[in-house]
C-alpha cells in the first residue's frame, strides 16, 4: 500500500470517499488504482449525463463571465441542456447578491495536509452575507437532510471563512454571514438552502480536523460495512464486492467526483493558520 503523500490536498469528494469507504479512498487517492468498472447501468445514460453536466456547469461559468444570451442557446445542443439553459435563464436571485466569483478555487493548511474546494460560484455583498451556489444535474432530486450532512456542505461553508476574507475586503467572514445554496438544474423552483453558524463552523472544524488525522495515521482502510455503497463504486469487481452496477436513478450523488485538480497553490486564495 502506498503512503499518504504529504501535504496531501484533500477535498470534500476525497473526504467523502474515504466516510463512504476508507478502501475506496486508498484506492483512489493512495494507491491510484484505475479500475475499469462501470458505475451504474445504463452506461450511455449515465455517459450522457454526466457529460452533459459538465456541459451545463461550463454554460453557467461562461453566462456569468458575459456571454451573451444567444450564444449560449447555441450551446445549449441537447434536450437537457436546452430544458436546463431555460431554467437558469428565469433562475433570477442572483442580482442580489453582488460580487460574483465563478470556478472559484480556495485552499488552506489544515495541520501537515491542505483542504480545498473548486465552488461553481461564491457570490458576496462585502461586509453584508456570503452565497455559496453548487449546480446540481440530478434526475431526481435529494432530500435536504442528505445533502446537509455531505461533506461538501461542511467543507465549502468552512473553507469560505477560513480562506475567503480576501473576497470580503480583506476582513473574515463569519458564519452567520454564510448560506450555501444547491439549485438543481432539472427542479429549479426548489433549491436546498443552508445557513451556518458559529456552532455548526466549530463543530465543522473539528470534525475535519479529526477525520484528516485519522487518515494519516491509518494503517489500515477497511471496506465498508454498507455494501449497497457498492453498487456505484467502480472497485467493486476488484474487491470482489459484484459486477452488477446499480441503476442511474437509484443513486445519482454517490457517484459525484471532481475533475482532477490541477493546482498552482500560489493563485489560490488562502489564510495561513
Amino acid at each position: 500500500m502506498a503512503a499518504l503523500p504529504t501535504p496531501f490536498a484533500f477535498s470534500q469528494s476525497s473526504l467523502q470517499d474515504y466516510a463512504d469507504c476508507p478502501r475506496r479512498f486508498q484506492l483512489r487517492y493512495m494507491d491510484q488504482l484505475a479500475w475499469p468498472a462501470v458505475e451504474s447501468e445504463p452506461v450511455v445514460e449515465n455517459e450522457k449525463r454526466q457529460q452533459e453536466g459538465q456541459l451545463f456547469h461550463r454554460l453557467v461559468q461562461q453566462h456569468l463571465l458575459g456571454l451573451p444570451t444567444d450564444q449560449l442557446g447555441e450551446l445549449a445542443n441537447t434536450t437537457n441542456l436546452e430544458r436546463w439553459r431555460k431554467n437558469w435563464l428565469d433562475f433570477q436571485s442572483l442580482e442580489d447578491f453582488g460580487s460574483l466569483s465563478p470556478e472559484l478555487t480556495l485552499s488552506c493548511p489544515i495541520g501537515d495536509h491542505r483542504l480545498l474546494a473548486k465552488y461553481d460560484l461564491v457570490a458576496i455583498k462585502p461586509g453584508e452575507k456570503a452565497v455559496i451556489f453548487d449546480w446540481k444535474t440530478y434526475a431526481k432530486r435529494p432530500r435536504d437532510e442528505w445533502m446537509a450532512a455531505r461533506w461538501q456542505t461542511r467543507v465549502y461553508r468552512l473553507l469560505l471563512i477560513l480562506a475567503g476574507s480576501h473576497l470580503n475586503g480583506g476582513q473574515p467572514l463569519v458564519p452567520e454571514q454564510i448560506e450555501m445554496i444547491y439549485w438543481y438544474a432539472d427542479f429549479p423552483n426548489e433549491p436546498a438552502r443552508f445557513m451556518y453558524s458559529s456552532a455548526q463552523f466549530k463543530r465543522d472544524q473539528s470534525a475535519i480536523e479529526k477525520v484528516i488525522h485519522e487518515i494519516s495515521k491509518a494503517d489500515e482502510f477497511p471496506l465498508t460495512e454498507d455494501e449497497k455503497m457498492c453498487r456505484f463504486c467502480v472497485y467493486r469487481s476488484y474487491c470482489n464486492r459484484g459486477a452488477q452496477a446499480g441503476q442511474l436513478g437509484e443513486a445519482e450523488a454517490e457517484m459525484e467526483s471532481e475533475t482532477a485538480f490541477d493546482i498552482n497553490f500560489e493563485q489560490i486564495g488562502e489564510i495561513e493558520f
